[in-house]
C-alpha cells in the first residue's frame, strides 16, 4: 500500500437513513460505481485520505500529505458545497494523519508522529522491513469541547506498544481498531483493543488478520458487524479493499469487494459514511471522464471516492 506518511456537534448518534448532505455535492443517493468526493476541493492535487464525518455528515476532517508532511484539515458543508478545507485547530506542527471520529462525536483518535513527551523528537517507523526516519506514529485521542477542541492526549502503551501504531477505527462501545506491524512476520495486521469501566483492554488481534499477509486500515461498523480494510491477500492486485462480517459472534472469512470498487492501482484508507452504509476511501485511479482529463487533482495520487456499499451488505 502506498502512504504519502509515514507508509502513505455532540452525541447526535448514527442516523438510519443516507444523509444527502454526507454525500457529494451532486448526489442525492450514495453511487452505485465509485464516484470523486468533492473533487478540486477535498480531492485535490496531493494525496487525501481517512475522511472522518461529523454525526451529522456536515463536517469532514481528513489528511492531506505530500512526501513526509502530513496535515488533518477540516472543511464544512454549506448548502450545497465543501468549504475550502483549512488545518484542524489540533494539527499542523507534527505530520498528523488519519483521523477517525466516534460515533457519537465526542472524540478524534488520529494517527501523529509527534513525540510521546514534550521535548522529544518526532517518532520513527519500522515497517516494511526498513526504519523511516519520522515516519512513525502513534494514536492521539481529542476530545470534542463546547468551545471546540481541547488538547490532544496520547493514548496509553497498552494501545500504542510499537512507534508504528496507523489506522485507527472507533466503535461504539469504545472498542479501538487499529494496525500496527506483526512481530513475527512484520507485516500489518488488525488489532482491537476494547474499553471496559473506562480503560483499554489489552489489544488481541483479529482472527482474520494472522499476520502472514498484509492488512491495513480498518473501517470498522458502529456495532462491529462488519469492517471494511485494505489487505494484499488474493487475489488482491497490491492492496484492495475487502469486508469481514460478523455472525453469531463469529467472524465470516473477508471478501474483496471486486473490481466494481477496487483498481488496478492502490485502493485503501476506507471510511464509513453517518449512515454507516456508505463507503470513502482513497485510491490511486484516474477519473474517465474527459470533462477530468486536465484536472490538476486527476494525476494518479490518492483522491477520496465514494460509493454505495449496500449491495455487499446484503449478501
Amino acid at each position: 500500500m502506498k502512504r504519502s506518511c509515514p507508509f502513505a456537534l455532540l452525541a447526535l448518534g448514527v442516523v438510519l437513513a443516507t444523509p444527502m448532505h454526507a454525500l457529494p455535492a451532486t448526489a442525492t443517493d450514495p453511487p452505485r460505481e465509485p464516484a470523486v468526493f468533492a473533487p478540486g476541493v477535498i480531492s485535490g492535487p496531493r494525496h487525501e485520505t481517512a475522511p472522518a464525518f461529523s454525526p451529522d455528515g456536515r463536517t469532514v476532517w481528513f489528511s492531506r500529505s505530500e512526501g513526509s508532511a502530513s496535515t488533518i484539515l477540516v472543511s464544512h458543508r454549506e448548502n450545497d458545497h465543501w468549504s475550502t478545507p483549512e488545518a484542524a485547530p489540533f494539527s499542523g506542527r507534527w505530520s498528523d494523519m488519519e483521523p477517525a471520529m466516534a460515533p457519537d462525536g465526542s472524540h478524534l483518535v488520529f494517527v501523529s508522529n509527534r513525540p510521546a513527551h514534550d521535548g522529544g523528537a518526532p517518532l520513527d517507523g519500522f515497517f516494511n522491513g526498513r526504519t523511516v526516519p519520522g515516519g512513525g506514529g502513534n494514536l492521539w485521542r481529542v476530545d470534542r469541547t463546547a468551545s471546540g477542541w481541547g488538547m490532544p492526549q496520547r493514548l496509553p502503551d497498552l494501545v500504542n506498544a510499537s512507534a508504528s501504531t496507523f489506522a485507527p477505527s472507533v466503535a461504539r462501545d469504545g472498542g479501538l481498531w487499529f494496525m500496527r506491524p506483526d512481530a513475527a512476520t512484520g507485516r500489518f495486521r488488525l488489532y482491537r483493543a476494547p474499553w471496559v469501566d473506562g480503560h483499554y483492554g489489552a489489544p488481541a488481534p483479529l482472527p482474520f488478520s494472522d499476520g502472514t499477509s498484509t492488512d491495513v486500515d480498518p473501517a470498522v461498523a458502529p456495532d462491529e458487524s462488519f469492517v471494511v480494510f485494505g489487505s494484499g491477500r488474493a487475489p488482491a492486485r497490491g492492496i484492495d479493499l475487502f469486508i469481514a462480517r460478523r455472525t453469531g459472534g463469529s467472524w465470516e472469512s473477508p471478501v474483496s469487494l471486486g473490481d466494481t470498487v477496487n483498481s488496478a492501482g492502490s485502493d485503501a484508507e476506507p471510511r464509513l459514511g453517518p449512515d454507516g452504509a456508505t463507503l470513502y476511501f482513497s485510491s490511486e485511479r484516474r477519473s474517465p471522464s474527459p470533462s477530468d482529463a486536465d484536472a490538476d487533482w486527476n494525476n494518479g495520487k490518492y483522491n477520496l471516492w465514494v460509493v454505495d456499499l449496500r449491495p455487499w451488505l446484503r449478501r
